[in-house]
């Protein structure tokens, strides 16, 4: 009978324990300046390690309900506050930067190949910076409205969204307010970038407190202008033997993509819309667009790059590639959105990598970005282009020419000539750089998404751009990289 008596007590002191310990751990994180209700103690199926992640909501509407879903990770390193924060968009528009970057490319973790559990991605870029991975706008992922009309959104909108989103996620974590700050992504984010970048320069240039430590852009394969990128498309299949000479100067001959938009295919020539019908079938559905060196089933995020296809209408790409559900059926179990603090009103959806009830712009892919980049750099903040080699929908070819015109438009000379950079003893790609604050780089061997393809490259890639050097010339290797 004592012994039946004292289990009760046991009980309770172990229950006061727990609680003295949640509220320890609470108040250690609102001392450290950091969210305790965000904290992610530990994800299903992860393995174990030394840094800390956090994800959660920020509300950046309240009144029309409109609320961002962010994840966060720590940089690997004995004292995160000191490394840089990076922010991380994909594209789409309208997907998943937490399926895409954080889960697929350059954060720690890969789904394992059952869906239940996570893998180490020793490549992570969080080993050079602090990341943080949005779901943007409002209806990718788990980001929602309460206002349905919200749904209707474009360009300006997610700009600003994402500029109130990074103003009250640094009130959550004021230790990263001073930090340097990074804006990255790729494809689409091509769009979104420079776009929050210019929101930010106006903020500090308004504001007299609470300025952004801004300091370079960063974007993969992005989408700059439309009427320069599409026709990059059929070079590249020229240019690698993907469609005949007579089909690539049939399309050269007959197509005029000097003001090509979104609403321009219906007026494209017969003529035009014959020659790249059969470059499409030349093609063909078994190779996979984003990445022409490989086979068309493997585990891809481009899921989220389907939405380009809407920019080309009659020009769609036809791309035909296997998926891997593995990164849907982990996020949609219980207990991993649980574990993320995710999906707190209950969403009548599952999450998926692109939104399926956002209506998007279908007119602001034809926006030309070059401007915005203008501005940016006489900014100087450095801006950095980066393409993988291996890409065929938004292709080098296209991307390093508007570079080029967007340094002489700005009057800038060629400080770093063309030539290969390395990585590890070999080629990584090729680089050059115009008046000491613009950067074009290939990586050598890599897709449409970069980090996935190439995670080694990538990451050098990174580590160089945000500790503010130059990519090596050289087969020498520095100390630290």
């Amino acid at each position: 009978m004592r012994v039946s008596q004292m289990q009760p007590l046991s009980l309770l002191m172990l229950s006061l324990q727990a609680s003295f310990a949640v509220l320890l751990l609470a108040a250690t994180a609102f001392v450290q300046g950091y969210p305790a209700d965000d904290l992610v103690f530990r994800l299903p199926g992860q393995p174990k390690v030394g840094f800390r992640q956090f994800a959660g909501y920020v509300d950046v509407d309240p009144k029309a309900g409109r609320s961002l879903f962010y994840y966060f990770v720590e940089a690997d390193v004995t004292d995160p506050s000191t490394k840089p924060l990076a922010l991380w968009l994909n594209g789409g528009p309208g997907c998943s930067s937490i399926g895409g970057g954080a889960f697929t490319e350059l954060g720690p973790f890969y789904p394992q190949g059952d869906g239940r559990g996570l893998r180490r991605n020793s490549m992570s870029w969080n080993k050079a910076s602090n990341l943080l991975f949005v779901e943007s706008p409002a209806g990718v992922g788990w980001s929602y409205s309460n206002t349905t009309s919200d749904y209707n959104c474009g360009d300006e909108s997610a700009a600003k969204d994402m500029h109130v989103f990074l103003m009250r996620w640094l009130e959550k974590f004021p230790e990263y307010k001073a930090n340097d700050l990074f804006l990255t992504g790729e494809s689409y984010a091509g769009h979104y970038i420079p776009q929050l970048a210019v929101a930010l320069l106006d903020h500090n240039a308004h504001s007299s407190m609470s300025k952004l430590n801004l300091k370079g852009v960063a974007i993969g394969n992005p989408l700059l202008r439309l009427d320069r990128d599409i026709p990059a498309t059929y070079e590249f299949f020229w240019s690698h033997g993907m469609i005949s000479d007579e089909v690539g100067l049939a399309i050269m001959s007959n197509c005029d993509f000097d003001d090509y938009t979104y609403e321009s295919p219906h007026n494209i020539s017969q003529s035009c819309n014959d020659a790249i019908s059969k470059a499409n079938n030349m093609v063909g559905d078994y190779v996979n667009n984003y990445d022409v060196l490989l086979d068309v089933c493997y585990p891809s995020i481009v899921e989220q790059e389907l939405r380009l296809r809407k920019m080309a209408t009659k020009l769609s790409l036809g791309v035909d590639v296997c998926m891997t559900f593995e990164r849907r059926f982990y996020f949609n179990l219980p207990e991993v959105q649980q574990a993320l603090h995710a999906n707190r009103t209950g969403l009548p959806y599952s999450w998926s990598m692109c939104s399926s009830i956002l209506n998007y712009s279908d007119t602001d892919g034809n926006i030309d970005i070059l401007p915005l980049l203008k501005r940016i750099v006489q900014s100087h903040i450095p801006v950095w282009v980066f393409s993988g080699d291996q890409d065929s929908v938004v292709p080098l070819i296209g991307s390093r020419s508007l570079v080029r015109e967007l340094a002489d438009d700005i009057g800038f000379k060629v400080t770093v000539p063309y030539g290969a950079w390395f990585h590890k003893g070999q080629v990584g790609g090729w680089v050059t750089e115009y008046g000491n604050l613009l950067t074009f780089v290939t990586v050598r061997g890599a897709a449409h998404m970069v980090p996935f393809a190439q995670p080694s490259r990538a990451l050098h890639l990174f580590s160089s751009f945000v500790r503010g050097r130059r990519l090596p010339n050289t087969t020498r290797t520095p100390v630290d990289d």
